[in-house]
């Protein structure tokens, strides 16, 4: 069993989770059963994924959960991409959470090869 707490990427994405939190407070009223919870569901769904698998015995279930969280950081990418392209979030909002998306997905993809080997 591993601590999900001592993983960088868990880290980075759990502090990722929380600015998503803090700039979607900005977002439109009517976007809060929309854009507003689909992208937090998606960011909160990357440290939580990770920190479930953490909780399994294998390395090969591990990498599961990783794949999942994979998966989720590209929604998030894609999210914030369709918040900025609808003027919801600056350009340089969305450049800084676009280049952290884009470590954690780095990330978690070495990581999950890791288990995988």
């Amino acid at each position: 069993m591993r601590n999900y707490e001592d993983l960088k990427v868990w880290e980075r994405s759990h502090k990722l989770c929380l600015e998503v939190y803090k700039i979607t407070n900005d977002f439109p009223d009517e976007e809060k059963f929309g854009l507003i919870s689909q992208l937090r569901r998606a960011s909160s769904s990357v440290p939580t994924n990770i920190a479930e698998g953490c909780g399994y015995d294998t390395p090969k279930e591990f990498a599961r959960f990783l794949k999942i969280a994979s998966g989720s950081i590209t929604e998030v990418s894609y999210l914030i991409q369709l918040s900025k392209d609808l003027y919801f979030l600056s350009k340089e909002k969305f450049e800084l959470v676009n280049k952290e998306a884009t470590i954690i997905r780095r990330m978690l993809y070495k990581l999950r090869m890791s288990q995988l080997n």
